[in-house]
């Protein structure tokens, strides 16, 4: 996608911000673009153009981008502009320490609250949700099946898009509004680790498998299986990246 594509799309953004936008809202904004792959690692921002794209002011953008540099996304190289930035591997091992610690955490709370939910006694700490797990999983279940579809038509960018939903689908099972933002983060971050990876067909494809592996296991509600399943994915996953660094 060259730069004038992705500014075009972003102008459909403005009717979104609002008259009452915020920088919030326009980081919002930028980490999907992110996430997306769209941006990809060392793009120089232009402040003139993505404000006039988005219809926002100078200082409003500025804003948005020190919220994105906090968050390690974008970095402000000095007398030259600012920048999608370039992760280290140290980046890499530090962000699958954080995703283990989110993403199987959230698995084993889901355990936790099935259980008790499960348990008439327990109920009222998690009222209704082992009820509702079929609805709660449909977010993963929807992610894999777009990443499949992505697949068959060899869009291997949309692939990387549909596993980045599975992941903060999964994180979503804690029910936690913090967790969720926190993996909401990670997961831009890590899109541009991805990119490090010159073949997205051979990087993604084995994950379609384990994806649906994990989603099978979550359906059968057999966390134990699912939780130790993604641990051995995020420890071959790092392994793959770490090695593409070096």
């Amino acid at each position: 996608m060259t730069t004038t594509d992705w500014l075009e799309e972003l102008q459909a953004e403005r009717s979104r911000l609002g008259r009452s936008s915020t920088a919030g809202r326009v980081a919002d904004v930028l980490r999907a673009r992110i996430t997306e792959g769209v941006l990809v690692p060392g793009t120089r921002l232009s402040e003139e153009d993505i404000g006039a794209a988005l219809g926002v002011s100078r200082n409003t953008l500025r804003e948005a981008f020190r919220l994105l540099g906090h968050e390690r996304l974008l970095v402000h190289e000095f007398n030259r502009g600012v920048f999608v930035r370039r992760l280290t591997i140290d980046d890499v091992r530090d962000l699958y320490q954080l995703r283990r610690v989110l993403e199987c955490g959230a698995v084993r709370r889901a355990a936790e609250r099935f259980a008790a939910s499960a348990d008439a006694s327990e109920d009222r700490f998690a009222p209704g949700f082992a009820q509702r797990w079929d609805e709660l999983i449909q977010p993963i279940r929807a992610a894999v099946e777009d990443a499949e579809a992505s697949a068959a038509r060899g869009q291997w960018v949309d692939v990387g898009t549909a596993n980045m939903r599975f992941h903060q689908a999964v994180s979503a099972l804690a029910e936690s509004p913090r967790l969720e933002e926190a993996m909401g983060h990670l997961l831009a971050e890590l899109r541009l680790v991805f990119h490090v990876m010159q073949a997205p067909q051979a990087f993604h494809e084995a994950y379609l498998v384990e994806n649906r592996a994990i989603l099978e296991l979550l359906t059968a509600q057999d966390f134990g299986a699912a939780e130790s399943a993604m641990s051995t994915y995020l420890d071959t996953a790092e392994a793959q990246l770490v090695e593409a660094y070096t």
